[in-house]
């Protein structure tokens, strides 16, 4: 028998709807033109930026209101709010009375459920809201949306609803149990951060000094000296142009969010047709962004060790050279590498460095096995450090996981009645 199980044993339950429990109110944004709406203001207006700055439970906002902003009351404290569109399901707990913008609906106990459900209790609960928000909601837009009435069908379990102070009892120790969880996980998760930050921190200094020979000993040559290797533009390849199967391809903003210093699989596929008046990287290849919003990113690049060949887009590039392929990938990552990109960079808004520039930047060549050797060095500290199966990123997921596994069984309630 489970901890719940036994909890609620002999004990009623009963589900009332969101819309029986809690005043629900959408946000609003507060006309900007008015200066005075936001001077000097002690009224917290809350933005999802919030919770991704400050946690879940919160008293205070970067931005404050006035009174004259207000629309009709206040939210009260101690209530709820939850994003209803594009990251649908974060939400926070909030101490004092406030507003929200027109992204975020907020959830108020009424009057008559105020004695009988603690809002600690349907703040853990809604991470279980959350979920089924985010599987309820339209998808017709580029944005997923949950109405209010939809959300306001939900129903939320009450044990004990014709004994107020066993009811609250019971809650309070779902309550207990989660907050310990919720602490020991917080502070295992930042204990792992810091260890990846200070892992990081290593890995770029050795990548930095593995990668730095001294001129008189280890030739530096142009990467587009014909003895070394040729920049190739992508092609016009669209995410319109992507199917289910095919021929692997890589966009190049893909190479910024889905891929690291490696790869041998894409996460996308054209056509063979599409394919035959396509450009096409093979083994070995360095696929490049030359395209960026920032500096820093400009001119990120994987190596591509699949066995076949992959199509490449435009505002991206492809270097063929008869070097480690992973040697290079590192180099493109080095200091010494962003100092020499940094020359060649041109655009306002949007930044690019053409493959033609590219050619000019120097990279030192020592033996094959002596790139081998820093490529072995590398790769274990690329595998700790960004690894989602191996390495520190997938031990943070592990603690995440294992804390909403836990939650989850202590928030089924027997005879749920909300469908998926």
């Amino acid at each position: 028998m489970s901890f719940l199980d036994k909890l609620l044993e002999g004990v009623e339950v009963e589900w009332k709807t969101v819309d029986e429990i809690f005043n629900v109110k959408n946000g609003y944004t507060p006309s900007k033109k008015k200066k005075e709406f936001w001077q000097n203001g002690d009224i917290p207006w809350f933005r999802l930026e919030d919770i991704r700055q400050n946690g879940r439970i919160l008293n205070t906002a970067f931005q404050q209101v006035t009174k004259s902003a207000v629309k009709g009351d206040l939210i009260p404290a101690n209530s709820l709010f939850m994003s209803t569109t594009a990251t649908i399901g974060e939400h926070a707990l909030v101490l004092t009375p406030f507003l929200t913008n027109q992204q975020i609906t907020s959830f108020s106990l009424k009057d008559t459920y105020k004695e009988i459900l603690s809002i600690k209790f349907m703040f853990h609960y809604f991470f279980k809201f959350s979920n089924w928000c985010k599987k309820n909601a339209n998808k017709n837009g580029s944005l997923g949306i949950i109405g209010v009435k939809k959300l306001k069908e939900y129903k939320i379990p009450i044990p004990c609803p014709n004994n107020p102070e066993k009811s609250l009892e019971i809650q309070q120790k779902i309550v207990d149990i989660l907050d310990t969880f919720t602490e020991l996980t917080a502070d295992l998760t930042a204990d792992l951060t810091a260890e990846l930050t200070a892992r990081k921190q290593q890995y770029d200094y050795y990548r930095e000094q593995l990668l730095t020979f001294d001129e008189t000993e280890v030739e530096h040559v142009p990467m587009g000296d014909e003895s070394v290797g040729v920049f190739i533009r992508g092609g016009g390849l669209q995410k319109k142009d992507f199917t289910d199967s095919g021929v692997g391809c890589i966009h190049y903003g893909q190479v910024y969010t889905h891929y690291g210093t490696y790869a041998n699989k894409t996460k996308s596929f054209v056509s063979k047709e599409f394919a035959k008046k396509a450009r096409i990287a093979k083994h070995g290849d360095l696929v490049i962004a030359t395209t960026s919003e920032n500096d820093e990113d400009l001119c990120k690049a994987v190596a591509w060790l699949g066995n076949d060949g992959i199509a490449v887009s435009s505002d991206a590039c492809f270097y063929r050279h008869n070097l480690n392929p992973k040697y290079v990938a590192y180099f493109f990552q080095t200091e010494q590498f962003h100092k020499q990109k940094r020359k060649y960079i041109t655009g306002a808004k949007v930044r690019r460095v053409n493959a033609s520039k590219l050619e000019l930047i120097k990279i030192p060549i020592p033996s094959l096995k002596e790139q081998q050797r820093i490529v072995n060095i590398l790769d274990k500290f690329d595998t700790l450090t960004t690894s989602i199966s191996e390495g520190l990123p997938k031990e943070i997921e592990l603690r995440k996981k294992q804390y909403e596994y836990y939650r989850e069984m202590l928030l089924s309630f027997p005879n749920q009645n909300n469908e998926a």
